[in-house]
């Protein structure tokens, strides 16, 4: 379980306090969701809510990998990404869905954390397995939804320069791009509320924590 503590505190940094990933974050994120899958296949780490979710974190990676190899694949044949938008905006996505993803899983992570600290006895029947497995896919469910909305966005504007002008195609085009927009501003907005969420939940952790213990040496 300290591997894991450690691999949550990593993903925290990577995610909810750096502004943007960078190269060291990324492979060091990549790293420590490899170690990961591969401890949660041993027998000894047992299945609970936060385990779950963790391991649906760790998976969350494949995004990443999946993109910079198909980057790479693209450099070494010579193929221009930029003169493709639609295959620009793929790789694009999936980083986003990796970040989105990764945010929510570990808010909910802290959610639980608060839940164990101040509810422990009270919060057993919300904190279950098939609760963790139905919260994961969910999350995965909105965010693959929200990517394939911007993946018509872009396959639409390429669509729509070739489109005669009163052609539904573009209707739709401007319903998507105004869709698109919304969900950009709401992500944007929501990223910056679970950031704030996540410090407050663990402040109100950490001091309870330590006058626990305080308490305790008393």
């Amino acid at each position: 379980m300290k591997d894991l503590r450690r691999y949550l505190v990593l993903k925290y940094i990577q995610y909810l306090v750096l502004s943007s990933s960078n190269a060291i974050s990324t492979f060091l994120g990549l790293l420590g969701s490899l170690y990961t899958i591969i401890i949660l296949q041993s027998a000894k780490v047992s299945s609970k809510s936060t385990v779950v979710l963790i391991s649906s974190l760790a998976k969350a990676d494949i995004l990443v990998s999946v993109s910079i190899v198909s980057a790479m694949v693209l450099w070494a044949f010579e193929v221009s990404i930029s003169s493709t938008a639609f295959t620009s905006a793929l790789l694009q996505n999936l980083l986003t869905a990796n970040a989105h993803v990764s945010c929510l899983l570990l808010s909910c992570v802290a959610v639980e954390a608060y839940l164990i600290t101040f509810f422990p006895t009270d919060s057993r029947h919300l904190r279950t397995v098939k609760n963790a497995r139905l919260t994961s896919r969910i999350i995965w469910i909105l965010v693959t939804a929200e990517c394939a909305l911007f993946q018509t966005d872009v396959l639409l504007k390429a669509s729509s320069t070739s489109a005669p002008t009163r052609s539904p195609w573009v209707v739709l085009f401007h319903f998507s791009s105004m869709a698109a927009a919304l969900l950009r501003s709401l992500s944007y907005f929501l990223g910056i509320l679970l950031r704030i969420a996540n410090v407050y939940i663990y402040y109100k952790i950490f001091f309870s924590v330590s006058n626990r213990s305080t308490l305790k040496m008393k």
